[in-house]
Parts: structure tokens; sequence; C-alpha cells
């Protein structure tokens, strides 16, 4: 009776907890093609504007990679009406913070503020859009940001150019095969008038979406946005070109050598759907099963039991196009990598082989409910999901309905799956190395 009891009170809290989840929210066109979302939460008096442009690093020419990237920067340096260096000044003498980030596929811009503060917030992502300073002075103080930037995060960072190597050996046409930072020498190359002409292309009303989330009179914020935004002229549509990759259908190999590094890894990748297929979904959950967390599969058995490795993951890579299944190891002492592979390849092949546990599955759905309730737990969460969901899924409403496809996924499909994408002939095996000098250190 005392199990009965339970079961039914973790039915009942798991309800309340997708109802109190619900996101409610209205979301309609401009005549220049701005899509805009609301989403009014008045329980705390706070607001966030943001707006996503469908531009990413896969829209750059491959002679000018970090485009996109670059503008993340170089739109904070001022516009007709907000001089140069006033930006973050301005959002923090209001209460505000914000910030910004680049994708493969998508920039996104934000601000919070205080809710009296929407007319500021709003007004400023328009001017953003609308009139902003594109100069040499500004192409050429945001070059030394980036360049900087680089240095820490990618080529003075331990394992920084991890992802970068397994993209440049998993992509042979599609622009996924560069990094998002791109490469200096391109941006050092560009001129003045590539970057104007990128602006004009990219950064317009009708490649862009608004979202409006927190305290506010939806009234009000209506008014407020067709006054700023509504006169932004529409502009050509994107012509965005299609790259189909082939198969992989034999092993590929690589090696590279990292000066930062002491300890080798190695490292398996798998090119697999976009994002907005049901098996990027499954793809999740194999992660999940296999290293999330230290009783998860790899951990348990290569790092606890057999102390093989220091540390080790998988993890699925969903972008709009194509995405990596990627699984990686650092040896502990003398093991051979060879060695890590090949338990790793075990445990891929018992699940292409035996289904899950239903316990598994049952916890499986327990850490992805809980991801769900906390990815729409703070007004700028909820921002960014109803921002993505519509730009890039094209449909906002994923916001709620995103954790029935996770809590619908079987063991069946955990394992076919699997079988599907988690090959040997599929796959990148790449070893990354120290350098014999930082090797020789050991």
């Amino acid at each position: 009776m005392k199990n009965v009891f339970m079961t039914l009170l973790s039915v009942f809290l798991i309800s309340q907890i997708s109802m109190a989840q619900q996101v409610v929210f209205e979301e309609y066109d401009l005549e220049n093609g701005l899509h805009v979302i609301l989403h009014q939460d008045n329980s705390a008096p706070v607001v966030t504007t943001s707006v996503m442009y469908h531009v990413g690093s896969k829209d750059e020419n491959p002679e000018r990679t970090g485009f996109a990237h670059f503008f993340e920067h170089l739109l904070f340096e001022g516009t007709k009406n907000i001089k140069r260096g006033e930006w973050f000044k301005i959002v923090s003498s209001n209460g505000g913070v914000n910030n910004a980030n680049t994708s493969e596929d998508r920039t996104y811009y934000y601000e919070v503020f205080p809710s009296n503060n929407l007319a500021l917030g709003l007004w400023m992502e328009s001017d953003r859009m609308l009139q902003p300073i594109i100069n040499q002075i500004g192409v050429d103080t945001q070059n030394e940001v980036v360049k900087e930037e680089k240095r820490q995060r990618v080529d003075n960072q331990p394992y920084g150019n991890f992802i970068a190597q397994v993209k440049k050996h998993m992509f042979d046409k599609h622009p996924y095969r560069w990094a998002t930072i791109g490469s200096m020498d391109h941006l050092d190359a560009a001129t003045l008038e590539e970057f104007i002409a990128f602006n004009k292309k990219y950064y317009i009303p009708n490649n862009a979406v608004l979202v409006v989330a927190g305290d506010f009179k939806k009234g009000e914020a209506k008014d407020l946005i067709k006054r700023y935004f509504g006169s932004i002229p529409k502009k050509s549509p994107i012509k965005r070109e299609h790259f189909v990759e082939e198969p992989i259908t034999e092993t590929r190999k690589a090696t590279y050598h990292d000066p930062n590094i002491r300890i080798p890894a190695i490292v398996t990748a798998y090119r697999t759907p976009s994002m907005k297929t049901r098996d990027a979904y499954v793809l999740d959950m194999i992660s999940s099963v296999l290293s999330s967390g230290k009783s998860s599969r790899l951990y348990k058995k290569i790092v606890d039991q057999k102390k093989m490795a220091l540390q080790i993951g998988a993890f699925n890579m969903s972008q709009e196009d194509y995405g990596l299944y990627i699984i990686y190891a650092l040896p502990l002492g003398n093991t051979a990598l060879d060695t890590i592979l090949k338990e790793i390849d075990e445990e891929i092949v018992k699940i292409q082989t035996d289904l899950i546990s239903e316990k598994e599955l049952q916890k499986l759905k327990n850490k992805f409910e809980n991801q769900f309730v906390n990815s729409n737990s703070s007004i700028q969460g909820i921002a960014n999901t109803l921002a993505r969901d519509y730009l890039l899924y094209g449909n906002t409403n994923l916001i709620n309905t995103e954790i029935d496809i996770y809590n619908s996924i079987t063991r069946e499909e955990i394992r076919e799956i699997a079988k599907k994408y988690l090959n040997k002939n599929q796959r990148l095996e790449l070893q990354y190395l120290p350098t014999d000098k930082t090797a020789s250190k050991l």
C-alpha cells in the first residue's frame, strides 16, 4: 500500500510541476517582419528585453571566419544615439545587466532591467538594430578584444582546441567545420566595407525575434515595440546556402598536439542529425546513460572501478543542421589511449545490444524533468528559450512540450538510435596529445 501511495504521490507532484511550468506567451509579427514574443510574469519587478538574430558562424564566408562572433562585440560600440563606450554605463546606471553570445546558428543580445526601464531596454535594442556605428575605431578596438579572448579561452587554455579539432575533421563542406571564434588572420584582412555589408545583410528585423519577458503591461509593451521597432525598414530576405555532408563510412583518425597540456586525451565523435529531429533527443538520453554523474556507466566502470581514467564524458552537441556526439577521456597513469577506447566501445555495444533497465529509464526521465523545470525557473532563461524555440526550431510552444518528447522515448528507441549512429566506421578517433616539450615534463 505504501508503494502505491508513493507512486501516486510522484505522479501528482510531476503533474503539478508540469502545470506550474506552463509558459504563457503571445506572439505576432510587425509589418517589417520582426517576430515579437511577449511573456508576462508580474511576480518580480524585473523585465528582460532580448533580440536573437538568425546569424551564426555557419553564415560566414570561409575566408572571413569569426564575423558573427566579432559582431557580438562590435555592436556594443555604440549607435547614433549612444556614444562610444556608453552602452554598459547606461545599462548599469539604470540598475540593469546585459550580455550577448554567439553560436554556430544564432547571435543573442539581452538586457535585464527593473521593470520601470522597459522602454529603455527596447529603445537600446532598436537603436542597435537600426543605426549602429560601425567605423574603423570600433573595428580596431574589438579586434584586440577578440584576440585577447581567443588567447585566454583557446590558445592558452588546456584542451582549448578540442571542439575546433573535432569540427575540422567531421565536416567537409558545411561551415560547421570552423570554430565560432574564427580566424584572427581573417579578421585582420577584412575591410570596413565587409563589416558594414555583414551588418546590413543579417542585422535586420526580418531575420530576428524580439522577446519581452517579465513584469510589464501588454498594452504598454506593444505600443513601445511599435514605436521603436515598427519604423525599421524590412530588408531583402536572406538566401541561405544549404550544405549536405556525405555519410561517414570509414573511421577517420587524427592527431593534434596541444602545448598547454601534459595529459593526453582520447576523443571519439559521431556526426548526428539536426537538433530538430527526435533522434537528437534520444541521443541526449544516451549521453546521460553513459556519462551523467558518478553512477553513469562510463564513469562507474572506467574511472571508479577500473581506475583507468581521470575524467570521462559524453555529450550530444545539438545544432540546427547537424549535430556531433562526442565522447572523451583523460587516462590515469600509464593507461594507453587505445585501452580506454576499447572500454568505451564495450559500453556502447551494450547499449546497442541490450535494453537499458526500466529503473535507468525512469532515472533519465526524472533528470530531464528536473532540467526542464530549472530551464524555465527564471525570466531570463524563459526569454532565451522562447527566442531559441521560435528561431531555430520554428515552434515557440516547444518551451512547454519539449519535456513530453523526452518522456515518450522508449528503451527500444535508445537501443536503436545507438545502433544507428554510434558505430566505429561512422566516427572520428582523435588523439589529443601534449607537444613533445610538454610531454617530456610528465
